[in-house]
């Protein structure tokens, strides 16, 4: 299948999830809006679910590329500016928030793949501080994500609290140096 055409089914099938929920979506909507037949969609994807997870993943509309910005802090400070943009800019955060949470109810959904892609692509800011001396040797870069990814949804989607521009550095300061005073 052609890249276009491929991202123009994911992209019809991430827009339709965050328009009518997984329950909603259907391959058939998916072959309508994006001009294809849906058997070419189950040529390619045997159901909804393996269609979404493919999505999720490859889709432009959540595309993501680990930052590099020199520093352990700069990287981590523009790694969660991009999930609060992520979870709050339309149409990204309409996608995100009812795909993942399809995942939640549906297991076949599958998506870990979706954290496992990201965290693949998040570790090369760790491997990058490990070699500038930044990260000591025992810190556990998952535990770092799930922190700092953990509080944009908890503080954006689960408390609808405003996620202003200062809270990217702050949790990453909070996680770096602590909280408590020396």
């Amino acid at each position: 299948m052609a890249p276009r055409k491929q991202q123009e089914i994911f992209d019809a099938t991430v827009r339709l999830v965050a328009e009518k929920g997984y329950d909603g979506l259907t391959v058939e909507g998916v072959a309508e809006r994006s001009g294809v037949n849906k058997t070419t969609i189950y040529r390619w994807w045997p159901s909804k679910a393996a269609l979404l997870g493919a999505a999720l993943v490859e889709s432009d509309v959540l595309g993501f590329a680990a930052p590099d910005t020199g520093s352990l802090r700069g990287d981590l400070v523009a790694l969660v500016e991009g999930v609060r943009r992520l979870l709050t800019e339309r149409p990204a955060a309409d996608i995100a928030v009812a795909a993942l949470a399809a995942a939640v109810r549906h297991p076949e959904l599958d998506g870990h793949r979706f954290f496992a892609d990201r965290f693949a692509r998040e570790r090369e800011i760790f491997e990058r501080a490990a070699v500038r001396g930044e990260l000591k040797e025992s810190a556990d870069p998952m535990l770092i994500v799930d922190l700092l990814a953990g509080a944009v949804w908890m503080r954006a989607v689960l408390r609808d609290l405003d996620v202003g521009d200062d809270f990217a550095t702050e949790a990453v300061s909070a996680v770096l140096d602590g909280v408590r005073t020396r």
